[in-house]
């Protein structure tokens, strides 16, 4: 495909909101129908966020027509909004039993069937008729599906069924079909209600935020719906309110609880022109906003978004079910053709006795729980991550994190915060007025532009020091060692030991040396201060360890992290104090954008599975060749969102362990649904050696296997961090 052709079918596609998918079968059939529409190039269905997009023109009414099978009723995604506004007020309207209604009466007659058969006997016409009908009333979609697929020579669950419930009302076994079906239909309704709740997780996401938001437009304050809020526009969020859009403080200040986004429970103190998102909570203030994004494009809209495409995406878990599913349906129905034709032709068995084990093949063999046993887990387990401001990009990520090996981190930004700090200050004489000097040192470097002045400023600003208003005369950087000023008639310097080695300072001795060595070997830069004839001062600034590193570096080898490197620019005394104060086991200094590329390409060849994790802005390219490519800081921050396969929202590193430990109980849980669903279907299918396999025990088994492995799966919404 051409990129001109690539475009335009980017420009036509369109997303649908789909609501009565009953399985990920069904949902298969439904892509398979509208990619067989006249005007449509190409469609893709996203089984986890219950929605299609379709490449080219189609009509709602054609894509209905398409899921007739299922009677799916289909809505463009951007009225999706206001018709999950109106299911849920539908929903909430409609009693159980009108809800359910097909079912029960399906129930009814087979009741009525059972007391009949009491009453008249099995072999009477109206016990029959009743058996008959509430197989019709429970199965009539099930029958009509199956029938149509098996013209096709389609063989999915719903082939099996028929295929099953047609031969046993030819051999007369109408109480026990009648059973069936509706232990098939109990399935089919669990299937989907569990598939619902795992759906629910992002559901949630899209009520964070408000709907409508006060606007000042002409000097008038207005409720406007977020539809019609311009870019521009200000907004004005009371105390206790949530934020309805994205923007920037232009009036106030507050605290902010961005927990719905980014999972940290601690209010943010936001002043003037700081960001404020869509969905989190002001506490405090009156706020004026500028709105910045329009309601598709703020982060809560995106979040939602890529978490959507998230759980569209297969896991190879996931792509191995479906593989297996499409092999073994068929094999099911060669096995049950076999059980039921081979006793007879061979052993002189009785007829009606092998056709009757070979339809409880049939049923038993329906991969119901096989095929729901992914899925749910990858959805659940992405909208529980997504709570907790873990944003994971797909199933297949999901399933990396858990056999991860190594971790490679950024230093800056990651393991420390990014923002150099000033971390001692000593005076050398004790009759020195430390405050005076300090504000000297300020001044000097407030008109510096040196990238460690800042950290001396905010020291300067924290304690309460004035500087910018000192006089300096013949200001004048030192290429490569310091600056220079005139304060008062005496000349001050600032700059590296070299400088003052030059100098011939007088009170330059081994004491001052060692502590500036020792202080360069916890990985700080250390300035000193003083004049031509004496040294007065020694500052270090380092940039800070975030408080968690340590403890999350630990948490990781605890979790079974063999290797854990951290990657830097920084010298080699530098990088090797800051990685052994955060316990890393390996560390990669002085290193160029290009060397962490190829650190991690060594480290992949030697683990396999490495992840990198960095702010998504300048360790793009190691992001993108590390097997999962984790970005710190996902707020607001478009590039670690598009560029990284997983972005901690909240700035914070103590998910990552979390994250770990989340993913290996997917895989587990995964692992142990399909091993659980291929078992019970083994062992019951043992029980037609001896010929004791009924048609109920059949769909009983398989109900039961759905049933656990859906209940299992949901246990990942509740997967705690602190667990």
């Amino acid at each position: 495909m051409s990129e001109q052709e690539a475009k335009v079918m980017k420009e036509e596609m369109n997303d649908y909101r789909v609501q009565g998918f009953s399985c990920a079968n069904c949902a298969r059939k439904f892509e398979k129908n509208v990619k067989k529409l006249p005007e449509v190039q190409d469609a893709k269905v996203n089984f986890g966020a219950s929605k299609i997009s379709v490449y080219g023109e189609t009509t709602v009414e054609q894509l209905e027509q398409a899921g007739a099978f299922e009677n799916l009723k289909v809505k463009p995604e951007k009225s999706a909004e206001v018709v999950n506004e109106e299911e849920k007020k539908q929903e909430e309207k409609v009693p159980f039993y009108k809800k359910h209604s097909t079912l029960l009466y399906s129930v009814l007659f087979m009741a009525l069937g059972f007391l009949s058969m009491f009453v008249n006997g099995n072999e009477n016409i109206v016990t029959a008729l009743l058996f008959i009908t509430s197989m019709l009333v429970g199965g009539l979609s099930l029958l009509k599906t199956g029938l149509q697929n098996l013209v096709r020579f389609e063989f999915d669950m719903r082939t099996l069924m028929t295929i099953a419930v047609i031969g046993g009302v030819i051999i007369g076994e109408w109480a026990e079909v009648a059973i069936v079906v509706i232990l098939f239909a109990i399935s089919e309704a669990l299937e989907r209600f569990s598939m619902d709740r795992a759906r629910q997780s992002i559901r949630s996401l899209m009520d964070i935020a408000p709907k409508e938001a006060v606007i000042r437009r002409n000097g008038q304050e207005i409720m406007v719906h977020v539809n019609d809020i311009a870019v521009g526009d200000i907004m004005l969020v009371k105390p206790g309110q949530k934020i309805a859009m994205d923007g920037v403080i232009v009036n106030g200040y507050s605290a902010i609880n961005q927990a719905a986004i980014t999972g940290e429970s601690v209010p943010v103190e936001k002043n003037l022109d700081d960001e404020v998102f869509a969905g989190t909570l002001n506490e405090e203030g009156l706020l004026e906003v500028k709105i910045t994004k329009l309601v598709e494009d703020t982060t809560i809209s995106k979040i939602i978004y890529l978490v959507e495409e998230a759980q569209g995406e297969r896991a190879p878990a996931q792509a191995f079910v479906d593989k297996f599913a499409k092999y073994y349906t068929p094999v099911i129905v060669i096995v049950a053709a076999l059980v039921a034709v081979l006793p007879p032709l061979f052993f002189g068995a009785g007829w009606e006795t092998w056709i009757y084990q070979g339809l409880a093949v049939l049923v038993v063999g329906c991969p119901c729980a096989l095929v729901i046993s992914t899925p749910i887990s990858i959805v659940s387990a992405i909208g529980n991550a997504a709570k907790k401001g873990i944003l994971v990009k797909g199933g297949v990520y999901l399933e990396e994190i858990g056999g991860l090996k190594a971790i490679a981190f950024d230093k800056t930004g990651t393991l420390t915060k990014g923002v150099p700090v000033v971390t001692d200050y000593r005076v050398i004489e004790e009759q020195t007025d430390e405050q005076g000097l300090l504000s000297i040192i300020t001044a000097l470097e407030y008109r510096s532009g040196h990238p460690l002045a800042s950290a001396i400023m905010k020291k300067a600003d924290s304690d309460n020091i004035s500087y910018s208003d000192i006089p300096i005369e013949d200001f004048s950087s030192i290429t490569g060692k310091g600056i220079m000023g005139k304060i008062n008639g005496k000349i001050y310097y600032i700059g590296s030991p070299k400088l003052f080695q030059e100098l011939s300072v007088t009170n330059l001795n081994k004491a001052i040396e060692w502590d500036v060595i020792a202080l360069q070997k916890q990985g700080k830069t250390v300035m000193v201060v003083g004049t031509e004839d004496k040294i007065e001062a020694i500052i270090a600034v380092a940039d800070e360890v975030r408080e968690s590193s340590k403890e999350v570096i630990q948490k990781l080898h605890q979790a079974g992290i063999k290797k854990t490197v951290m990657l830097t620019g920084d010298n080699h005394s530098t990088a090797n104090a800051i990685g052994e104060h955060v316990g890393v086991t390996d560390v990669q200094s002085e290193l160029l954008p290009q060397d962490k590329l190829d650190v991690i390409k060594q480290l992949k060849s030697e683990n396999n599975h490495v992840a990198m994790v960095g702010d998504g802005v300048n360790d793009a390219p190691a992001l993108a060749a590390s097997t999962v490519g984790i970005a710190m800081g996902g707020v607001g921050t478009d590039t670690a969102l598009e560029t990284a396969d997983v972005a901690l929202m909240g700035d914070d590193l103590k998910k990552l362990p979390f994250t770990v430990k989340l993913s290996r109980k997917t895989l587990n849980i995964i692992k142990g649904n399909i091993t659980f669903a291929i078992a019970i279907k083994l062992v019951a299918l043992f029980l037609v050696i001896p010929g004791w396999l009924t048609l109920w025990i059949a769909i009983l088994s398989d109900m039961g296997a759905t049933l656990l492995v859906a209940l299992n799966s949901l246990r990942l919404m509740r997967v705690k961090e602190d667990e």
